[in-house]
């Protein structure tokens, strides 16, 4: 089996470094590391919903995301405007949240959840929905302590990866080097009972075959299973208590 530049053989993960309670103001706050990409992810709480839910009880979730400027080698202009990339990013991270949580449950308030790239190598729109979902539980665990909450109110664990094809392997979990030469790539958001969330994914300068397409898609099916895995230990006490015992 092949090995990778940075000696991971072609289905292994970068190593994964979830670190809580990075603000004093947040409810709920990590920073996630996957390999040398690292993501801070904090959560805070609005007492409103969007209008087309005013009146129906339920909550939601929404997510920001954002490159800072030295996230990257050359500085990125700093920008109060979401670039088109940002929005669909954005987008992305609030639907696996909203599929992991019973909106219902967490009554008419808006869960909101800033991600900050503070160092990109590929995989930051990933990394950011595993670190979201790791700081949304915290946030979770502490509107349950103030009886802001109906359990039970997570339906499952979510976790995402990259994947791709680069010069003909098919690689798990990309950073830059290997994102920016990839043929095809994709972006995989799972829950823990093996389900789909979304899938993104694209060739650039060549077609890929189902095969392919199948083959990827197993690969990252069982990066995420390692992701989720890392979560719930993580997450052991929190997912506990929101579970009810």
């Amino acid at each position: 089996m092949e090995t990778r530049r940075d000696g991971r053989k072609p289905d292994e993960l970068r190593q994964i470094n979830i670190t809580r309670n990075i603000s004093k103001y947040a409810i709920g706050s990590v920073i996630i590391a996957m390999g040398e990409t690292k993501v801070l992810c904090c959560v805070t709480i609005e007492d409103k919903v969007p209008a087309f839910l005013q009146g129906s009880g339920t909550g939601w979730i929404t997510a920001e995301y954002g490159m800072l400027p030295a996230s990257t080698p050359e500085r990125s202009l700093r920008s109060t405007s979401q670039s088109g990339r940002s929005q669909e990013i954005r987008r992305m991270i609030g639907r696996a949240l909203r599929a992991a949580v019973n909106l219902r449950n967490i009554g008419e308030r808006t869960i909101i959840v800033d991600c900050d790239v503070i160092q990109a190598d590929g995989g930051t729109r990933t990394a950011s929905i595993n670190g979201a979902f790791c700081a949304v539980i915290d946030g979770l665990v502490q509107m349950k302590k103030r009886n802001l909450i109906t359990l039970p109110v997570l339906r499952n664990c979510i976790g995402a990866v990259s994947v791709g094809i680069v010069n003909g392997n098919k690689y798990l979990d990309l950073n830059y080097s290997e994102d920016s030469m990839a043929q095809v790539d994709f972006n995989v958001v799972m829950n823990s009972k093996g389900e789909f969330i979304e899938i993104q994914g694209a060739a650039e300068g060549m077609a890929f075959s189902q095969n392919e397409l199948n083959e990827l898609i197993t690969i990252a099916k069982q990066g995420i299973s390692k992701i989720i895995r890392i979560e719930e230990e993580f997450l052991k006490n929190e997912l506990q208590i929101l579970s009810g015992y």
